[in-house]
C-alpha cells in the first residue's frame, strides 16, 4: 500500500491531467441576490416609493380632493391658523394653503419629471459618442462639458432663465440643460471602460457597424448608472425649480407652486409660519423620498454592493 503523501501527489497530478471537477462552496457573504429581489427586500426603498406615489396621486387628484379654489381670494380670511376648516391655514390673500400645496405638487413634480429626460437623453448621447469615438470628438465634447461644469448648476439655470424669461416651460428647459454635463461625464467614463471589453472587439471583428455596437452592446451596459442618476436628479430638479421660483425667476404668482409659495410666505415667517411650513415640508418629503429611492436602486443594481450586504 502506498503511503499517504504518495497518494495525495498522485491525486493532485490526476486532477490536473484529467480536470477532475471539485465541489466548490460559495460563502454566504458572496451571494448577491437579483436586483429585483434586492429592491423588494429594502424596506426603506419601498416606503420611499410608497410616499412618492402617494404624493403624486394626491397631486394629480387635487381637483377632486381639494375643498377650495387655489386662486380664490378671500381678504376676510387672511392668515388664519391651521384648523379643521383649513388644515394648513390661509395665506396673505385668504387662500387655503393645503389646497395650493396639492395643486402646486402637480407643477413641481411635473417639472422634475420633465427636466430629467431633457438632461439625460442629450447627455447620454454626448457621452456615448465621446467615449466610443475618442480623439477629436472626445476632446470637443469634453471641452464643452468642462465649460458647463465650471458653473454651479443653479447658477447655470439662473443664467438660462435670465435669457429665456420666466414661466414653467422655461424652468423645465433651464433645469434640463443645466443637468446635461453630469450625464455626459458619467456615460463617457462608462463607455471608455466598456469599449475595451472582449465582446466589443469581437463585434468589431465580425463587421458590426458603430451604431449597432453603441446601441446594441454598449448602451445596455451603461443603463444602470444612468437610471440611478436620473432617479436622484428628480429631487435635484425639484429643488432647483423651487429655488428659481423662490427667487422670482420661475413660476409666477398666483400660480400655485411650492417654491413660489415659499417666496410668498417668507415675509410672514414670524406672524404666520404655516404659510411656508406646508410647501417646505412637501419639498423636503418629496426630495427625501426620491433620494432614498435612488440609493436603493444604486444598491440593487450594483452587484458588488449587494455582495457585501
Amino acid at each position: 500500500m502506498l503511503p499517504m503523501p504518495t497518494l495525495t501527489l498522485a491525486y493532485t497530478m490526476a486532477k490536473r491531467r484529467f480536470a477532475i471537477p471539485t465541489r466548490k462552496t460559495v460563502p454566504r457573504h458572496e451571494y448577491a441576490p437579483p436586483p429585483r429581489r434586492a429592491f423588494r427586500a429594502n424596506v426603506v426603498a419601498l416606503s420611499a416609493l410608497s410616499i412618492l406615489a402617494i404624493i403624486a396621486v394626491i397631486s394629480l387628484g387635487a381637483p377632486l380632493l381639494a375643498p377650495y379654489d387655489p386662486l380664490a381670494v378671500s381678504p376676510a380670511q387672511q392668515f388664519l391658523p391651521p384648523s379643521w376648516e383649513h388644515p394648513a391655514g390661509t395665506d396673505l390673500f385668504g387662500r387655503d394653503v393645503a389646497t395650493r400645496v396639492l395643486y402646486g405638487g402637480r407643477l413641481s413634480l411635473g417639472i422634475g419629471m420633465l427636466a430629467v429626460p431633457l438632461a439625460a437623453i442629450p447627455g447620454t448621447f454626448l457621452g456615448l459618442i465621446a467615449g466610443y469615438y475618442g480623439k477629436r470628438v472626445d476632446r470637443l465634447v469634453s471641452w464643452a462639458v468642462d465649460v458647463m461644469l465650471a458653473f454651479p448648476s443653479i447658477l447655470l439655470a439662473l443664467t438660462l432663465m435670465a435669457v429665456l424669461g420666466t414661466g414653467a416651460a422655461n424652468v423645465v428647459l433651464a433645469v434640463g440643460i443645466a443637468g446635461i454635463p453630469q450625464y455626459a461625464r458619467l456615460v463617457r467614463g462608462q463607455v471608455l471602460v466598456t469599449r475595451r471589453l472582449p465582446y466589443i472587439r469581437a463585434a468589431q471583428t465580425v463587421g458590426c457597424t458603430n451604431i449597432r455596437i453603441v446601441l446594441r452592446h454598449i448602451l445596455p451596459n451603461v443603463l444602470g448608472p444612468i437610471i440611478v442618476l436620473a432617479t436622484l436628479d428628480v429631487g435635484w430638479a425639484i429643488l432647483n425649480a423651487s429655488a428659481l421660483s423662490f427667487l422670482g425667476l420661475g413660476v409666477q404668482p398666483p400660480t400655485p407652486e411650492w417654491g413660489a409659495m415659499l417666496n410668498e410666505g417668507r415675509g410672514y415667517l414670524r406672524d404666520a409660519p404655516w404659510v411656508t411650513a406646508a410647501p417646505g415640508l412637501a419639498i423636503a418629503l418629496a426630495v427625501l423620498s426620491v433620494n432614498l429611492l435612488g440609493d436603493a436602486l444604486h444598491d440593487s443594481l450594483n452587484p458588488r454592493r449587494r455582495a457585501r450586504q
